[in-house]
């Protein structure tokens, strides 16, 4: 089983860190969107207090040129000397206020009240006088600014306020008072919303009043979206980047804009703050990192001295001298009962071991010895065949071909033998076979020579070849043929015998691997195979390949050894680390 590396101090100190930085950045998340939601709307609500107050300046300004309005409408109950005095003196005294204009109402200019100026005698354009559609008892109405061109030398800019009064005798006389724009604009252009946000008037119908960078404008330099607040109602809006708050002036039709920036308003303070967070953030993250790290080395201490015992105890179980570590009740625990756990292993380690000895001992001689009479029994009856024919020649040579399979099975008690004497097990088998049979099959051996030097079990092929003969060739009538082949294949040794018999099918060579104790027939091929994965592992062993009227073929797989006492001390041992618990799991 492969070995985390991850440990508990480091798990601990991951969890509490990750979970602490979860809950610190939703928190922080959280946060920064309800700020950054609250300063724009800080932002929008600025804005628009900033128009509000710019429209409600603009319109007490215009409601007091409605009072001089009235002023004038008043002064004509007056007589005609002191009414014309009387608006003499306004001009002059206002200084804001640069003429005022009667005229009749067909657009004839019928007086004309210029204060410190001079009216011009002859002007070609009248710009002071208000054209309307139609006029409504009480109503004013205002022009764009303009430059005033009825004056000697004096071109002030203004704007045109018309209001139709009662003149004398019942006539209508339309009066038009021009009015230095310049207080407006100043105003106007001393407002500002942030660094770069600034105000600027339109009229209904989005036409520019007045805008701080008018000359801009004019020349083409810059444009003003006015179509976003056309239609719109006052308040305030975003649209990108930008916020407008709009507000219409009361029982006018100009209207103040307000344009500011979110980046100026909202995300500059918004990166001075998320600076804040992500430094408390960093902080509270270190100290966090660091105390979850201290707490887990004072908790975990202990348990990896009892994880290091454990690795001790896996490495020499029989030679471990244990010793129980402090720490919490719960851990005093665990490691006091890990050492009668490990007294407990070691003393059922002594008494596996030498069972498991006695058990290997005791399968491999109860499977030899299943083959060995087996062979004997058939041998003998050929031998006997022989004598009864008095072919004592015959008889003298498959005797002393038995001697060499003995001695070659005998082997001075050796459970593995070199290739090359497992061959000549087979060929003296096969000889002894073909005098029985009379010649009614041939064999050839096909053998790798650098595969001649490698141990495999005693007494393998021979039962195969036996198989193939009693089962396969015995019922042909024309000629067996049995070839024996060995060759490597990467790490491992493969043994094949393949016959021209009958053959089988799917079901019976695999009923041949799983013969019950009982049965007889194929007994030899099932001992060569458990001995083969006992000695060796599962992964080796046998497989029968087979097709009815065709033939078998019978592969073996062994490893490729050449020092077998080594490897099977090897091998041993191997076999009872995979019997023994896994300590990975106490």
């Amino acid at each position: 089983m492969k070995k985390s590396r991850l440990s508990l101090p480091h798990i601990i100190t991951v969890l509490v860190v990750v979970l602490v930085t979860i809950i610190i950045i939703a928190a922080a998340f959280v946060f920064m969107s309800v700020y950054v939601n609250s300063m724009e709307q800080s932002a929008a609500t600025s804005s628009e207090q900033t128009v509000v107050q710019v429209s409600n300046t603009v319109g007490n300004y215009i409601d007091d040129m409605k009072e001089i309005m009235t002023f004038i409408e008043e002064s004509y109950k007056m007589e005609k000397n002191e009414r014309e005095d009387t608006l003499e003196t306004l001009t002059s005294v206002r200084s804001d206020l640069v003429a005022i204009y009667i005229y009749d109402e067909y657009g004839r200019l019928l007086d004309a009240y210029t204060g410190k100026y001079s009216l011009k005698e002859n002007y070609m354009v009248n710009l002071s006088y208000v054209e309307a559609p139609a006029y409504e008892e009480d109503a004013i109405y205002i022009s764009k600014p303009h430059v005033e061109s009825m004056l000697v030398n004096e071109y002030p800019w203004v704007v045109s306020v018309l209001r139709e009064i009662e003149g004398e005798n019942g006539s209508k006389h339309r009066v038009v008072i021009d009015i230095r724009f310049s207080k407006i604009s100043d105003y106007v252009d001393d407002v500002g919303i942030g660094q770069h946000g600034y105000c600027f008037i339109t009229d209904k119908d989005g036409d520019i009043i007045y805008h701080p960078q008018q000359q801009l404008i004019y020349s083409g330099l810059k444009s003003e979206p006015t179509a976003n607040v056309i239609g719109r109602a006052d308040g305030s809006y975003q649209d990108g980047e930008v916020i407008y708050a709009v507000k219409t002036l009361d029982n006018y039709d100009w209207r103040v804009v307000g344009v500011s920036y979110i980046n100026e308003l909202v995300t500059a303070k918004e990166r001075e703050v998320l600076g804040i967070v992500i430094l408390i953030l960093a902080v509270i993250f270190l100290v966090t990192l660091i105390s979850s790290y201290i707490m887990s080395r004072i908790v975990s201490k202990p348990i990896q001295k009892l994880v290091y015992d454990m690795g001790e105890f896996e490495k020499n179980a029989a030679d471990y001298s244990y010793s129980a570590v402090g720490g919490i009740a719960e851990l005093q625990s665990l490691s006091q009962s890990f050492e009668h756990m490990v007294k407990r292993i070691q003393s059922l380690m002594n008494k596996v071991r030498q069972e498991e000895i006695t058990l290997r001992k005791t399968e491999l001689k109860a499977l030899q010895a299943q083959i060995n009479p087996h062979f004997l029994y058939n041998t003998l009856d050929s031998i006997g065949w022989l004598c009864e024919e008095e072919r004592s020649a015959d008889a003298v040579e498959m005797v002393n071909a038995l001697a060499r399979l003995f001695r070659i099975s005998i082997s001075r008690g050796h459970e593995l033998i070199t290739i090359e004497k497992e061959l000549e097990h087979a060929a003296s088998y096969l000889k002894i076979q073909q005098f029985r049979y009379k010649n009614q099959f041939t064999y050839e051996f096909q053998a790798q020579l650098e595969c001649l030097e490698y141990y495999c079990n005693k007494i393998t092929l021979q039962p195969i070849i036996e198989n193939a003969i009693y089962h396969g060739l015995n019922r042909m009538v024309d000629e067996g043929r049995i070839v024996v082949r060995v060759y490597g294949d990467g790490q491992d040794v493969v043994f094949e015998v393949e016959d021209n018999g009958v053959g089988m099918t799917e079901e019976q060579c695999r009923g041949i691997l799983n013969k019950e104790p009982g049965d007889t027939s194929g007994i030899g091929i099932k001992n060569v195979n458990d001995r083969i994965k006992i000695y060796f592992g599962e992964s080796y062993g046998i497989q029968i390949q087979s097709e009815p009227d065709e033939g078998t073929r019978v592969i073996i797989r062994m490893p490729k050894l050449k020092d077998p006492a080594k490897e099977e001390k090897e091998r041993s041992d191997g076999r009872k680390r995979e019997e023994e618990p896994d300590r990975g799991h106490f």
